[in-house]
């Protein structure tokens, strides 16, 4: 009797933990199931499913049946999470799953729709391939990369609008099954042309190795200084900036750069803004639907037709620390999600400047994590967020008052027309 299975790269893994670990039949059909009955009752933009999820659970539950690796259905699931059109959906796999699932340490971005390889993490093997930076990837295993991105990665992708749904499939085109190979064809910047060889290396478990840190600050000429907040997860980035500028000395004009910032908490991004104004100002306001089964009695087709909301919160200056009463501006593109969004709305609220670049991603709100079986969870949105006055940027976004989106020569030329914007208007050109 065979005591172990060899798996992949040469391991070997007793039997018994492969099949402690792999979902069954029945566990595959109640983790749909409890997809389907939590996003129905408990997601809060349930107005904007346009998919049928009634037909999508009989779908999954039949596809849910069928023999089949874990890997094959952490796909599927991600596919049915999808439909809810949610930026703060997705399907969270178990350890030993996201540590089959990886990619090539290749930081990449949709510029135009087009993918550009910004950064890469060296390796052995990125030292032997030398990915030139700013090239373009124009085919992944023979495969034309806008079709690869349609086809093979667009369906996976939990997003609220189309402009981030693509951003997101860009960034995250080359994943897959940890130590395959992937083929691509690179356009230089140049025009030329050249095939290189990667592996998926970097898995879900592992740092990320180009990883943003959460706040940069880079001195521009003219006393300008852009600060770049790529993420607010802890109160640490609220410190750090408190330790940059004590007092704005010799701070002519301040660049807010929001634009890969998608995540964390929405207080954090509040106190910095009370650092930036000298007038309390309005926060985002939020409301979370009440399901009430009496609905149902009254014909009334949907819980979200009652909510629980508190009124907007009001955000005071900062009085321990001097604040800043020069020119601002926030950088934003369609990669701006969550608590940063919440900040657009409170800086548009503080009317303390203008928001230049990109239509936001329209996916604010607090997620749920909801547990599956077998140490699986996913999650989803369960408040809605707006501005003071009640207008709705979810699925939408929020638009800027100077709209400006980078090119492919721009990037490949070095230049960044958003934040070139921005040192204008900071600098006194306000039109």
């Amino acid at each position: 009797m065979r005591s172990v299975a060899v798996l992949g790269l040469g391991l070997a893994v007793p039997l018994a933990l492969v099949s402690a670990q792999q979902l069954t039949a029945t566990e595959r059909a109640e983790a749909v199931a409890t997809i389907w009955a939590e996003a129905r009752y408990n997601f809060a933009s349930w107005d904007r499913v346009r998919a049928d999820w009634d037909s999508a659970l009989t779908a999954n539950l039949k596809l849910a049946a069928q023999v089949q690796s874990d890997v094959l259905f952490y796909r599927r699931l991600r596919r049915l999470v999808a439909l809810l059109g949610d930026g703060q959906a997705g399907v969270i796999p178990p350890a030993h799953l996201r540590s089959r699932i990886a990619r090539p340490p290749l930081l990449l971005e949709s510029v135009e729709q087009r993918p550009l390889i910004l950064e890469y993490a060296e390796n052995d093997e990125m030292r032997v391939a030398r990915p030139e930076r700013l090239a373009e990837i124009v085919a992944v295993q023979g495969v034309p990369a806008e079709s690869w991105i349609h086809d093979s990665v667009l369906p996976e992708i939990s997003a609220a609008t189309p402009p981030d749904r693509w951003q997101r499939a860009v960034q995250w085109m080359l994943q897959g099954e940890k130590g395959t190979t992937l083929h691509l064809l690179l356009r230089l910047p140049g025009g030329e042309q050249r095939g290189i060889s990667v592996t998926r290396s970097v898995s879900l478990n592992d740092r990320w190795p180009l990883e943003r840190p959460e706040l940069e600050i880079d001195s521009l000429p003219g006393g300008v200084v852009r600060v770049r907040v790529n993420a607010l997860a802890e109160e640490d980035v609220v410190r750090r900036f408190d330790r940059a500028f004590p007092d704005f000395a010799g701070v002519t004009g301040l660049i807010l750069d929001l634009r890969y910032a998608a995540s964390g908490e929405s207080r954090y991004g509040y106190a910095i803004l009370a650092r930036l104004t000298a007038r309390p100002f309005p926060a985002a306001r939020w409301r979370t639907p009440q399901y009430r089964p009496v609905f149902r009695a009254w014909r009334v087709p949907d819980s979200a037709f009652s909510w629980y909301g508190p009124p907007p919160d009001t955000v005071s200056p900062s009085t321990e620390r001097a604040g800043y009463t020069g020119p601002v501006a926030v950088l934003a593109s369609s990669a701006t999600a969550g608590a940063a969004e919440d900040l657009l709305v409170a800086f548009r609220n503080a009317a303390r400047g203008v928001i230049i670049g990109e239509t936001s991603a329209g996916s604010p709100g607090e997620a749920l994590t909801i547990a599956l079986p077998k140490n699986w969870a996913m999650q989803l949105s369960v408040t809605r967020h707006a501005f003071p006055n009640g207008e709705e940027f979810a699925g939408r976004g929020i638009r800027p008052e100077l709209p400006v989106a980078s090119t492919v020569a721009d990037v490949q030329a070095g230049t960044d027309a958003v934040l070139a914007r921005a040192r204008e208007y900071v600098g006194g050109k306000r039109r």
